[in-house]
């Protein structure tokens, strides 16, 4: 298994060596990492290279894009298996190898739990909740969606965040890969869970699968206004790119 890791970035110079130094701790390391500077205006790159880590650019703004340049750029270079996280989270350090066992059961795509970092800001009781919360709301409403039922769905929807998500690079390939869209425009996971519905049922949600999220996000927009934009982006904040 050649594993991949793969992390979208703009604009993450004050944040991003915690992730890297989650990754650096992973007690599974046989795993290439690298870095998708998505037309950064901070330091981020440089950063990144003062790791040790690869860089490659992607000029287009979005999730979907810079994360689609990232998978591609690893099968290229001999990439079997896939995982991406995000620039503001932190894997826990068994992360990689529960990936790795997961694909070694037969799954051929695999989500994980996303719960709130507590190392950015004192967590509130509600916000320590809120997070899982929010992702078993949203499980819940996509089992339900109507875009998300169909009978040429091979399987049951199942939520899979992308910064906390791992695909065969054969599958990535056959499922025509992460939309290449802004992160306010598709939910970039979502349209890729769909994707692979319609051609294997292999795919699934595991539990010891976890990284630790941004709560910046939910500071920021509030309450009611992360709920909304999880929710097929009902709103739609002035400034998208929380920093």
């Amino acid at each position: 298994m050649n594993l991949w890791v793969i992390v979208p970035a703009y604009n993450e110079a004050a944040g991003i060596e915690a992730t890297l130094r989650a990754l650096a701790g992973q007690d599974d390391r046989d795993f290439t990492l690298v870095v998708v500077d998505n037309a950064s205006t901070d330091d981020t790159a440089e950063i990144v290279r003062r790791h040790g880590v690869e860089v490659i650019t992607e000029t287009r703004k979005g999730t979907g894009a810079a994360s689609d340049t990232g998978m591609r750029h690893a099968i290229a270079h001999g990439a079997t298996h896939l995982a991406r996280t995000d620039a503001d989270c932190l894997p826990r350090p068994d992360w990689v190898r529960n990936i790795r066992r997961a694909f070694g059961d037969g799954l051929e795509m695999v989500g994980g739990r996303l719960v709130p970092r507590t190392d950015e800001f004192p967590l509130k009781f509600w916000e320590r909740r809120f997070i899982p919360f929010v992702v078993d709301v949203a499980a819940t409403f996509g089992r339900y969606r109507p875009g998300n039922r169909s009978p040429e769905y091979l399987g049951p929807y199942v939520m899979m965040p992308g910064a906390t998500l791992a695909i065969t690079a054969a599958l990535y390939e056959r499922a025509g890969g992460f939309p290449r869209t802004a992160i306010e425009e598709v939910h970039e996971d979502r349209a890729l869970v769909n994707r692979v519905r319609k051609l294997t049922s292999a795919y699934g949600s595991r539990r010891d699968v976890v990284v630790f999220g941004s709560v910046r996000r939910l500071r920021a927009y509030g309450l009611a206004g992360t709920l909304a934009w999880y929710a097929d982006h009902r709103y739609q904040p002035e400034v998208i790119d929380i920093r």
